[in-house]
């Protein structure tokens, strides 16, 4: 079905902002889940007796699936109806809520989290595909992609705030609770207001061995990304499990080259706006990631705030976002192309984390961390809506929940990157210069100024490949270059014209 079609079974005018906003909903529960646990971790560890080394389980349990089952949801909800695919990931998501507020042990809340990152990779792997397929209007979509960049963006930062909050106030249980009522009525809205188009499946073969090898690739790759930084990224295990990755992944490889129908079709690698905007887009979230986690902990262990001091610390980012994704960034990538506003983006967020590479163990919140929060809040809040319409604008409506797949994985790889990464750099130099005998909070902070500079450099790196591979779409009215009339349309013909 084309993308018309779909719009047009979509409705038109107030009912597609409604479905946009119900997309939203349940995309924002996802997001902020992702981060909303980090602030409730030392409660969680006091109720149910988490051991140190367990701890970050209640996070990797998450992470796991959720990194592992977006590329494999994102294919289904191409073959099989993105809306059917939404709802049931909805439905998962809401009930494995539910689970995680009621755990009364360790066990019980691992496992729900695992099932509760399942149902969130469902829900999300389709949401982008969704979005652009109900708006074909450039100006329009431009909006709707800002409304869907900003929950993305600033989902993350809102989760810190609202886990602090609930947390202090009520108790750790209710950053779970809170998504179940929410999660009730976006499903019946959902079912209500969306509308089911005919998937491409119909005669097809799933491909059902292509997709565990890509699914247990994607979740091995994950474990241990985010396993490395307890073992090491030389240890053994490290290497060994990025081998299994990496073995995996080749035979997931071999297995798209000589399918009849291929979860992964090899033509979407033929896209270069898809492959530069996804190579872009995980090693600005890699680098990003060390404000999400770094900045938060230098706010908490060195100029000593609370969760809820920590949570109103980010909101100046998630304002900034807010403002950019959703009323400056659809105008200028109208007027401009989104690969400009692209890059100037990127040079603000590696000016943000250079200005925190600067951070002091004696200084202040307006002194030290604010400052750099303005290039972060502005550059994100541009950056996200370009990359978002870029990674989707070579893909045809047949892989559009593909190419939405792809994106969000890419996102969950760059996060799990970063946090591992970062988090090792940051841990081994304030390791070694709290053995020197340098005073703790000017180790920690040393420690955290070294991540911060790796995380400008990651950005400068999304900026390289954004600079040399991404390319403006066609302009709304431009002549198609010509091709020889056996040829389909493709994004490699318009890149290389």
């Amino acid at each position: 079905m084309s993308a018309q079609a779909v719009a047009a079974r979509a409705g038109s005018g107030a009912s597609r902002w409604l479905a946009l906003a119900i997309l939203c909903a349940g995309q924002l529960m996802v997001i902020l889940d992702g981060t909303i646990v980090n602030v409730a971790l030392p409660s969680i560890q006091e109720s149910l007796g988490f051991s140190p080394s367990n701890l970050g389980w209640v996070v990797n349990a998450y992470l796991i699936p959720f990194g592992g089952l977006l590329l494999l949801s994102g294919r289904f909800g191409d073959l099989f109806g993105r809306k059917r695919v939404f709802t049931t990931g909805l439905v998962v998501f809401t009930l494995a809520s539910l689970l995680c507020g009621l755990a009364q042990n360790s066990a019980m809340l691992l496992v729900s989290r695992f099932i509760q990152g399942a149902g969130g990779a469902v829900t999300s792997s389709v949401t982008l595909a969704m979005v652009v397929t109900m708006f074909t209007e450039p100006k329009e979509r431009a909006k709707a992609i800002g409304v869907y960049s900003f929950v993305q963006s600033a989902g993350g930062t809102l989760g810190l705030l609202l886990g602090g909050v609930l947390t202090q106030t009520i108790s750790w249980h209710w950053i779970f609770f809170v998504n179940v009522p929410i999660g009730a009525v976006a499903v019946f809205m959902a079912q209500r207001n969306l509308r089911a188009e005919e998937g491409a499946g119909k005669g097809k073969s799933t491909d059902a061995l292509g997709a565990v090898l890509i699914t247990a690739a994607l979740m091995l790759a994950v474990y241990t990304i985010v396993e490395a930084a307890d073992y090491g990224f030389g240890s053994a295990h490290t290497l060994g499990f990025g081998l299994g990755t990496l073995v995996l992944l080749a035979l997931f490889v071999v297995r798209q080259a000589k399918a009849a129908d291929p979860l992964l079709p090899p033509r979407m690698f033929k896209f270069r706006n898809v492959s530069g905007a996804l190579g872009t887009h995980t090693l600005m979230i890699s680098g990003m990631f060390s404000f999400q986690f770094l900045a938060v902990l230098y706010m908490q262990k060195v100029l000593g705030f609370d969760q809820v001091q920590t949570g109103f610390g980010v909101v100046p980012v998630s304002l900034l976002i807010g403002l950019m994704s959703l009323f400056v960034a659809p105008r200028l990538i109208a007027k401009v192309g989104p690969r400009p506003v692209l890059l100037v983006a990127l040079v603000l967020i590696s000016g943000g984390l250079a200005l925190l590479g600067q951070i002091s163990a004696d200084g202040a919140y307006l002194t030290d961390v604010f400052p750099a929060t303005v290039p972060l809040g502005i550059g994100f809040g541009l950056a996200m809506p370009s990359l978002a319409g870029l990674a989707m604008s070579g893909a045809t409506p047949q892989d559009s929940g593909l190419a939405s797949g792809m994106f969000n994985t890419m996102q969950q790889v760059g996060a799990s990157l970063g946090l591992a990464v970062l988090s090792t750099l940051a841990a081994s130099h304030t390791s070694t210069l709290l053995g020197d005998g340098t005073g703790r909070a000017d180790a920690l902070t040393e420690g955290y100024q070294l991540a911060f500079r790796v995380g400008a450099c990651f950005v400068l790196g999304a900026l390289v490949v954004a600079a040399t591979v991404l390319r403006n779409p066609p302009r709304p009215g431009a002549a198609p270059a010509p091709r020889p009339a056996a040829t389909q349309p493709s994004e490699t013909d318009t890149a290389s014209a």
